[in-house]
């Protein structure tokens, strides 16, 4: 087992960097701003002995992300890897399910507080484990009081100063939000912190819509040079409809687990049980995942079009018989404009 430094050597984040080049900067360049400095890591290939697997979880708010991630990192820890389990989502909720309803303290706030306290922050103040998962919460800025993704880049510098890179793990799983497209939410992808992307969705339009934003993403940095690729799906609440399982044979990507949408499952869940637990029923499908997730290679997708994406689901046919009537100026307006005196000075040439 290696050091988390061998795959990510090294992240440099400054935060003062990011405020002044903006997010937006560190999504559309592959190329490290003035001030930032994140060399990618060497692509480790699937199932390569001896290197920490750093995987970027990506998928619609509310589809199942840490659900998924925390029964994952159960099993993984149970079969006897070391797991970090990283949340990076603003709702700081990746690992309540892991920890059984307990909220773990985050980062950004954590470390906040120790400063005004003028106290040292320690690596016991924000990571916690449970039977072999280690698990922490970067966090975020409160509603309405700043920036979501500026608030991953300056999580990830608390980080490097926690001694990230020579840590020992083989697997750190990063809990990503997809609904957002803001830099700092896209940082694995376009800076190549992390060697594979997984996209966790459902049959149903809007999961899916944020799972091809994120091939879509990705297709766009391997063009520019990137190495991080899709290892593949997770398709959540299944209820055998096939949308999500025909998204993944379009755009290229294997389907890595299929969670059906089970009562059990759900109260489970609501409860916060682990259902990834060697001997419980469903441990067998997380069992799957882990092997699966370790062997799978990261490919670069064929992200499907809108018209696509609504081709997916049947009914009549999304769209059609439906005519898009370009609007007017006189359809804005409570009555037709009063026509107005010219301002134009014409010459006569006589």
């Amino acid at each position: 087992m290696s050091t988390v430094g061998l795959s990510l050597n090294p992240l440099k984040v400054t935060y003062a960097a990011a405020a002044e080049t903006g997010l937006g900067a560190a999504w559309s360049s592959p190329q490290p701003d003035a001030g930032v400095t994140i060399p990618g890591p060497a692509l480790s290939t699937a199932g390569e002995p001896g290197r920490t697997q750093i995987i970027a979880i990506y998928g619609k708010g509310g589809i199942g992300k840490s659900f998924t991630l925390a029964n994952l990192s159960y099993m993984l820890a149970q079969q006897g890897r070391k797991v970090l389990l990283l949340g990076c989502d603003p709702k700081s909720d990746t690992t309540t399910l892991l920890f059984g309803g307990r909220a773990c303290p985050t980062i950004i706030e954590t470390s906040a507080r120790k400063k005004a306290a003028g106290e040292q922050l320690e690596i016991g103040d924000v990571c916690f484990k449970r039977d072999g998962v280690f698990a922490m919460e970067l966090g975020g800025p409160e509603v309405g009081r700043g920036c979501g993704g500026r608030g991953i880049i300056h999580g990830f510098e608390i980080l490097e100063r926690l001694g990230f890179h020579d840590w020992d793990f083989d697997y750190v799983l990063l809990d990503f939000l997809g609904d957002v497209v803001c830099g700092g939410f896209g940082l694995p992808i376009a800076r190549d912190l992390c060697q594979k992307v997984v996209v966790v969705g459902a049959n149903d339009l809007q999961s899916l819509y944020v799972a091809n934003n994120v091939c879509s993403a990705v297709e766009y940095f391997r063009r520019l040079g990137g190495n991080v690729g899709v290892a593949g799906m997770v398709i959540n609440k299944d209820d055998g409809t096939g949308e999500a399982q025909r998204f993944a044979e379009a755009v290229g990507i294997p389907v890595l687990a299929t969670i059906p949408a089970h009562d059990e499952i759900r109260r489970k869940s609501a409860s916060y049980q682990i259902i990834g637990r060697p001997g419980d029923t469903w441990a067998p499908l997380f069992a799957e995942l882990a092997d699966n997730l370790g062997q799978a290679a990261p490919l670069q997708p064929t992200p499907m079009s809108g018209e696509g994406l609504l081709g997916l689901f049947s009914g009549q046919g999304a769209g059609q018989g439906v005519v898009m009537e370009p609007a007017t100026p006189a359809d804005m307006r409570a009555q037709a404009p009063a026509p107005k005196p010219s301002l134009e000075v014409i010459y006569d040439e006589s």
